[in-house]
């Protein structure tokens, strides 16, 4: 089977017990890889209401078709799991190496349950796996770990690694690999806390085939020729300051969050405040690039920091989402503080995120009253105060005092302050990214209903067809079925193992002949479509399972609609979320609770388990 190692590795760590199953072709093709196939090995093995840090909970480490070959953006893999913060099904990705050395290794993923009586790591060397002590390196930051860990196994390896925040089992830990590359969002890190797993490490010199290696070069030629054409200066922009190339025109467009989302750009964080915060006001600093594995963008950098107060010589640049939840959010100006909390974040492996919006939250409830000084831990947490910010973060970071309440995230904290419930801005009780859906408001259907909630990297209607520039009436004909072509099409990017980027290599007609050319599947537009659906649907049918449905997903009101007293180049702008969602189940043949019917089921194939779960067949005594 070309593109596949045609291997999967499962871990028992209460037991022992290691067995490699092979990965059979049809569900290669029908689910892909990465989240897809994830959600499908999790569905058929993990039991129902497993507690998600329980022996029976169940994490994955799932590579793509497009990784570890010439597939151009084909470096991301992805971790799946069930989430701490929702409850519900969870999948977040990462880019650097790690996903093309897992095949290498020999495996296209790797699914671990139980918990180790002591801290373990899993070594993968070139097929063989066993289960190591890991109590040398349990406490440790990312960059120590990964030191100890190439002392002991060589510069060859590549590892997954958790840092003191999923040990604490924080629901904003994330999975860290390559030092800064993380798969963030939604607590995957505290899972394999939970599990007293501290890396993944794999090596090894294996390497799938390909079917057809002359087209995808060809492929290649056609995304490289694409980025120095039409994308020439946004592809040139994104290689040379990365993410937050565009933050000081995304604050002052509103679509960046403003004062925990309360606040105007141009009014409160003008863009004398946001460029020093930017990639392009931090460009001085800049000492190299950083690409991921096979990527043609490198949008990554590294940066040496003169400061005072804090080490910030070989720090990385941070990302967009990173400049906009510790930088706008806070109103803080300060570039130093910004990057000394991304390098916190990195070493103790949290998600920038949900860390830099839960102290937003603590901040504004502090600015309002809610919180005192004193239940901060005597830290002055005030509008743009960067020392502070740092402060509080470390707290975050070390579980350290009031950090030990705020590393559970904003909706925990105000549940365990019993206040401040006002100010959040959560989705299912997850931090919004910094992408605001009154600007781009298909973002609210995703933020909402996506099977992992509050994600701005799922599908959804397109931002450069219904980007608000001017006016306020929306039309809403026709967009149940643009928001299927972009859930489908970014299900199938994701499962891949490709960037969201390798949308500047050309249009969607490239990727698949990239499927077609590496896996000899020779998928049609409509079956790469028929493909992204099934994913979707099995990632949804993890949570209806779980006894998820419609009215059990949640969005604060500050993501849809204004804040009032409300002004700037948002305001007055209200979202009908519930219209969205209701057009784009009708298309893809949901009923409106979101339960999708048994006839959609059968039409995309291979959900048969799904359909038995969700339609059981009537017994004799029931036809009766």
């Amino acid at each position: 089977m070309h593109g596949y190692m045609g291997k999967m590795l499962f871990v028992n760590l209460s037991d022992g017990n290691i067995e490699a199953r092979p990965l059979s072709e049809d569900l290669a093709r029908n689910f892909m890889g990465g989240p897809g196939l994830g959600a499908k090995i999790l569905y058929d093995e993990m039991p129902a209401h497993a507690d998600v840090f329980g022996e029976d909970s169940m994490i994955g480490f799932v590579s793509g078709p497009l990784n570890g070959n010439r597939a151009l953006f084909g470096g991301r893999y992805t971790v799946v799991s069930k989430s701490p913060v929702t409850n519900g099904w969870n999948d977040a990705n990462s880019g650097g190496f790690f996903g093309p050395k897992l095949k290498a290794a020999g495996y296209d993923a790797v699914f671990v349950k139980g918990i180790a009586e002591k801290p373990v790591y899993l070594f993968i060397d070139d097929g063989k796996a066993e289960i190591r002590g890991a109590s040398h390196i349990w406490g440790k930051t990312i960059t120590s770990v990964e030191e100890v860990l190439r002392k002991e196994h060589g510069d060859k390896i590549n590892a997954a690694i958790i840092g003191p925040a999923g040990e604490h089992l924080s629901n904003m830990a994330a999975v860290m690999n390559d030092g800064h590359r993380a798969a963030g969002r939604g607590g995957s890190g505290a899972v394999m806390g939970s599990k007293k797993l501290k890396a993944v490490v794999v090596r090894g010199n294996q390497k799938a085939t390909i079917y057809d290696d002359a087209k995808l070069i060809e492929v290649n030629k056609k995304s490289k020729a694409f980025m120095d054409g039409p994308m020439a200066q946004g592809a040139g922009a994104y290689g040379t300051y990365g993410t937050g190339v565009g933050y000081v025109s995304s604050v002052l467009s509103g679509d960046a969050g403003i004062k925990n989302w309360g606040g105007v750009g141009i009014a409160d964080y003008p863009e004398e405040a946001a460029f020093p915060v930017s990639s392009i006001g931090m460009d001085q600093f800049k000492i190299k690039k950083y690409s991921c594995s096979n990527c043609p963008l490198g949008c990554g950098a590294i940066m040496n920091i003169p400061s005072e107060r804090w080490d910030l010589t070989h720090s990385p640049r941070p990302e967009y989402e990173t400049m906009g939840s510790f930088g706008s959010m806070m109103l803080n100006k300060d570039m130093e503080s910004v990057a000394r909390a991304n390098d916190l974040c990195n070493e103790y492996g949290l998600d920038t995120i949900s860390t830099g919006s839960t102290v937003a939250w603590a901040m504004d409830c502090y600015e309002n009253g809610i919180i005192s000084k004193e239940e901060l831990d005597n830290v002055e947490l005030s509008w743009g105060n960067g020392d502070a910010i740092v402060a509080v973060t470390e707290k975050i970071c070390k579980g350290e005092g009031v950090g030990a309440i705020l590393a559970k995230g904003s909706q925990a904290a105000a549940d365990s302050f019993g206040k401040g419930h006002e100010c959040l801005v959560v989705a299912s009780g997850i931090e919004e990214p910094m992408h605001d859906s009154r600007m781009a408001y298909g973002l609210t259907r995703t933020y909402k209903y996506d099977p992992t909630p509050g994600r701005h990297v799922k599908g959804a209607l397109p931002m450069t067809t219904y980007t608000h520039v001017t006016g306020h009436n929306f039309d809403y004909r026709g967009t149940g079925y643009l928001d299927m072509l972009a859930v489908a099409e970014q299900e199938v990017v994701n499962a891949s193992g490709l960037c969201i980027f390798c949308s500047m290599g050309g249009p969607f007609s490239y990727k698949i002949e990239q499927f077609n050319a590496v896996t000899e599947f020779n998928y049609t537009p409509a079956e790469v479509r028929q493909l992204g659906l099934r994913i979707f649907n099995m990632r949804h049918a993890f949570n209806l399972r779980e006894g998820k449905r419609r009215n059990d997903y949640t969005l604060s009101r500050r993501m849809y609609t204004s804040n009032p007293p409300y002004d700037g180049p948002l305001a007055d702008i209200h979202v009908d979320h519930e219209l969205l969602a209701d057009n784009l189940f009708n298309t893809i043949g949901w009923d409106m609770d979101g339960v999708p019917l048994k006839e959609s089921l059968e039409a995309l194939g291979g959900l048969e388990q799904v359909i038995t779960d969700l339609y059981p067949p009537q017994t004799e005594e029931a036809r009766a």
